[in-house]
């Protein structure tokens, strides 16, 4: 009970802080010596600071606010993509304080080959860390494949060519905790921990796509993970039953159609890792013709892969995100048009179009989504202060 009540008192005041102790304690429903007794043991632990404010003009001692502490622990969110890896360090406030990236393109892509690189680039953000007070006390990673739940397994990544492989064993040590999740979850629990919506929709679809195509559902602010933990692979929803022919062994599925990779090549642009969407982007811009075609179409793909979603679940939201999310203006409007026409949302009795929007943390959603992740591992979790040492006794003379 009493982790608990710290966790409590630690989401309070990310949710909504800086609080005041009396403020802390009517938000959980404790008593203000309750809440005290909670407040020195965080402080103690570095999870929180105390902010003194300013004379107020008002009589009596003024009264001092809670914060979490941006030193200390902290979470760490690691991304492994296709042909880049990422890490960052986020600490308890949300502010990503250090980050280090790598391009993959033609690397292997063995997972004994990509976990050295990403253990490589977690020893060195340990250290920028380091340098700015802070320590890892978990860390997640993101994966562009189906994760078992409750492990940190990767049963299946197709654009990887990995099955069945086990990070834990093949994570650095010193990390704290790990998580794996997929990354279309991660993407989706950004956008809704830190999406910056106004208002916060608590059901949505979330859709990303890289060279394969996600999606994530959200359900009264619940991730929705399916009896296997393999929900939202809407990339292998057919939407041409007699199709191109697909990496799963199906045909006609979105994932041939609105990959990225898929889209290049029907663009006419080339997949060069340091141009590829941004060249795409270029050229709907400038009016190329078959650019703008092929956007289009991936577009109206995606809407009809959608609306199977849609008339099932009846969220109140779509959020593109990922690399197609730099290309809405195109994208966007084929994407409602087809989603209006086969479906129909009732908003006070009447249908209404389902707002569809660009994500705006695009490629990083992932990468952001498994640090905040590790930081709430740690707000759910918090990790007690170390006990004081007792002062020796005095010898007898």
């Amino acid at each position: 009970m009493r982790q608990r009540n710290l966790s409590r008192v630690l989401h309070a005041l990310a949710a909504e802080g800086p609080l005041s102790r009396a403020t802390v304690a009517t938000r959980i429903g404790l008593t203000r010596a309750a809440v005290s007794t909670l407040v020195d043991e965080l402080l103690r632990a570095g999870l929180v600071t105390e902010q003194r404010p300013g004379r107020s003009g008002t009589v009596g001692r003024p009264g001092t606010a809670l914060l979490l502490a941006d030193r200390g622990p902290c979470g760490f969110g690691a991304e492994i993509g296709v042909d880049r890896l990422a890490v960052c360090a986020m600490d308890l406030r949300g502010a990503v304080r250090a980050r280090i990236s790598r391009s993959t393109r033609g690397l292997d892509t063995g997972p004994e080959a990509v976990l050295g690189r990403l253990g490589e680039l977690l020893h060195r953000l340990i250290e920028e860390a380091a340098a700015l007070g802070l320590q890892p006390h978990r860390v997640t990673v993101a994966v562009p494949g189906l994760v078992a739940r409750s492990a940190a397994t990767v049963m299946h990544a197709p654009n990887l060519g990995w099955r069945d492989v086990d990070l834990g064993g093949l994570m650095p040590a010193g990390l704290g905790p790990l998580t794996v999740d997929n990354e279309a979850n991660l993407g989706a629990l950004a956008e809704l921990w830190a999406g910056g919506h106004s208002p916060a929709p608590d059901s949505f679809i979330h859709v990303s796509a890289e060279i394969g195509i996600g999606a994530a559902v959200i359900v009264d602010g619940e991730l929705l993970r399916g009896a296997h933990g393999f929900a939202g692979e809407l990339g292998h929803v057919p939407v041409q039953p007699d199709g191109r022919d697909c990496s799963c062994g199906g045909r006609g599925c979105l994932e041939t159609y609105a990959g990225t990779e898929a889209l290049l090549r029907a663009a006419g642009v080339d997949p060069d890792p340091g141009v590829r969407v941004d060249a795409l982007s270029s050229r709907c811009t400038e009016g190329d013709a078959t650019a703008l075609r092929a956007v289009r179409q991936a577009g109206t793909a995606l809407g009809v892969a959608l609306s199977g979603a849609v008339n099932l679940l009846d969220p109140r939201q779509v959020v593109v995100g990922g690399a197609l999310a730099r290309l809405a203006p195109w994208l966007l409007p084929p994407l409602r048009s087809e989603l209006t026409r086969r479906t129909a949302v009732a908003e006070g009795g009447r249908p209404t179009p389902l707002p569809v929007t660009a994500s705006r943390f695009g490629q990083d959603g992932p990468l952001l989504g498994a640090a905040h992740s590790a930081v709430r591992g740690v707000l759910d979790a918090p990790p007690r202060p170390a006990p004081q040492a007792r002062p020796a006794a005095a010898g007898r003379r």
